[in-house]
């Protein structure tokens, strides 16, 4: 079976099933988050499309409430994590909390594209609308500070929504002990 590679240029393969959860996570009012509230020009949510491999591209959804799930192109997800991990709640509020900076590098849009190559597209849901950047690792300026802190924060929510996904695969609580 000849393996057919896939250009950089060319959009990722993706499942109806991500594409109806990356849409909802999209779409997710405050008021949907219980217990949230936010100034009109707060950032309470962020998507996150990052390219993990030449096949593989996953959106990490993360809500100041402390949710934060990823989705895989390929029809595949890690939910509920911050329901049993304090570490997901607080690097999640961290990353959201700290993205409203960032709002001002972004524009508001309406259109959700799907990266490709390398750039990271990051969304930022506020009451007044969606505003998308982009992140390229390994391209920033000086006057790139809110994208770096942002890009830090997200490498960190990466860190403890795999630390949970290995608790739970070993079926150890959050602090280790069986």
């Amino acid at each position: 079976m000849a393996v057919i590679r896939r250009s950089p240029l060319d959009p990722y393969p993706v499942t109806p099933k991500y594409l109806q959860t990356r849409n909802s996570a999209l779409h997710i009012t405050p008021a949907q988050l219980k217990g949230i509230k936010v100034k009109s020009d707060e950032v309470y949510g962020i998507v996150i499309d990052v390219p993990m491999g030449p096949e593989i591209m996953v959106t990490m959804v993360c809500f100041l409430n402390g949710a934060a799930n990823l989705y895989f192109n390929t029809g595949g997800e890690y939910t509920g994590a911050s329901m049993r991990y304090k570490a997901v709640v607080q690097a999640a509020r961290n990353l959201v909390v700290n993205a409203t900076p960032l709002k001002a590098k972004a524009k508001r849009t309406s259109s959700f594209p799907l990266p490709v190559g390398n750039t990271h597209f990051v969304y930022l849901l506020t009451k007044r609308g969606v505003y998308k950047t982009e992140i390229t690792p390994g391209q920033f300026t000086e006057e790139d500070k809110e994208k770096r802190v942002v890009y830090y924060l997200y490498q960190q929510m990466m860190g403890a929504l795999r630390m949970a996904q290995m608790r739970d695969a070993e079926g150890l609580p959050e602090d280790g002990k069986k």
